[in-house]
Formats: structure tokens, C-alpha cells, sequence
């Protein structure tokens, strides 16, 4: 019988590796798997790439990461927000790199991934220096730049509720990218509230469906 649930948080993060390209979803706190993100700091990987939708806030979740040295690089829409000291101090002192992808780009770059498109053209950031040294292509008489899908060896996302096969429901925004991150990375490991019975959750309120999903923790608040 199938079950994706793992008994601990340790368990859950054993399976990230040295080097790692980690999808981490959330749009500032809404949606981040903060739990996941700070056992990371415990564990022996390091020169981990970040794509998130920020660079972390205050001391805690992805910012707690960062300040552990373990990250290497973070791609993300907006690196500086209220309270992202840490990121700044560690990109001021060259200890971070950093990859700006506009949000938009950025979300249909891993949508591609999971959809298994090849690259796509988009107008934003042509004329830029976001655009600059890519090809670029005049589409209907607008610039458009060459964009390609961004994977990622895991993704770590926060859902409301699960069942043991991994079909997975969201509290409202916290929704965010974390479904086009499931599918866009080749293992997805999710911070959950509440495991419930096969059968229990209304399959139209289902938002990932268990099969991308592997691994699961049950975190109660």
C-alpha cells in the first residue's frame, strides 16, 4: 500500500544532496515551507541553488538557510524586501550569487519544465539588461526574448492538507507557485498540516494530484 509520509522532519530532508537546484515555493511567507527550509541548516549539503519567488525574510525559513552558508546561488523575482538583511549583507560581501528573472518569466520558466516545453518567447525584460546576450526574436512587431524552462532536482512546498497518496490541497494564496514547482522538479517533498484518508478530501478541491508528490511531513502548527 502506498504512503508518502515520512515520520520526521530529518526524513524528510535526507534525500537533498550537495549541489542541489531546490524549487522552494511561497510568496514572501504565504506558502513557504519554513520548517523544511530550516532543517536544511542541520544537515551536511551545501552549494544549494535557491529559485524562489524572494530572498527570505528576517532570520527564519530561507533566510535562516542562507545565513548557514549551505546556499550558493538564489534566482528569484525580487531579492530585497522588508527585512531581507541577510541576503543583503551576504550579496554585499560576495558570499551569494544571484540570478534576477522577472515573476511572470520565472513561474512559466517551471511551468515549461513540467509541461516539458523547450523554451518559449516572452516580451518581458526585452530592451533590458535582464535580456541582454539572449536571443531575441520580433514577434508581431514586438521584441521577445528566448527563455528556458527552469528544473529543479527538488521542490519544497507547504500545503494545507494530504492524503498518503500525495494528492494535496492548499490554503488559499499559499497556493502560489507550489503547484507548477511540484511538477518542475524531479522529487517533491511537502510540509503538510493534516494527513488524511484516501478518499476523505473532495477530488475537485485537489489541486497537485499525488503523482507529483514523494515524499511527505505532516507538521502540526
Amino acid at each position: 500500500m502506498i504512503n508518502k509520509e515520512v515520520q520526521n522532519i530529518t526524513a524528510a530532508v535526507s534525500y537533498i544532496d550537495d549541489g542541489a537546484v531546490i524549487l522552494s515555493g511561497g510568496f514572501g511567507d504565504a506558502g513557504a515551507p519554513i520548517s523544511l527550509l530550516e532543517a536544511l541548516t542541520k544537515t551536511d549539503v551545501k552549494n544549494l541553488t535557491i529559485v524562489s519567488n524572494n530572498a527570505g525574510e528576517g532570520n527564519y525559513g530561507l533566510a535562516a538557510l542562507m545565513k548557514s552558508g549551505k546556499v550558493a546561488k538564489i534566482i528569484c523575482s525580487y531579492p530585497i524586501s522588508a527585512g531581507s538583511i541577510i541576503f543583503q549583507n551576504l550579496y554585499n560581501n560576495n558570499k551569494i550569487l544571484l540570478d534576477v528573472v522577472p515573476q511572470g518569466t520565472l513561474s512559466e520558466r517551471m511551468r515549461a519544465a513540467g509541461a516539458g516545453i523547450g523554451a518559449f518567447f516572452t516580451p518581458t525584460s526585452a530592451g533590458t539588461k535582464l535580456g541582454e546576450g539572449k536571443e531575441t526574436r520580433i514577434i508581431e512587431g514586438i521584441e521577445h526574448v528566448l527563455e528556458y524552462p527552469l528544473k529543479g532536482d527538488i521542490a519544497l512546498i507547504l500545503a494545507k492538507k494530504a492524503d498518503r497518496l500525495g494528492n494535496i490541497i492548499y490554503d488559499k494564496s499559499a497556493r502560489n507557485f507550489s503547484p507548477i514547482m511540484a511538477m518542475a522538479a524531479t522529487t517533491t517533498i511537502v510540509q503538510v498540516e493534516e494527513l488524511v484518508e484516501v478518499g476523505e478530501m473532495d477530488p475537485e478541491l485537489i489541486i497537485t494530484p499525488g503523482i507529483f508528490i514523494d515524499y511527505i511531513f505532516v507538521h502540526n502548527k
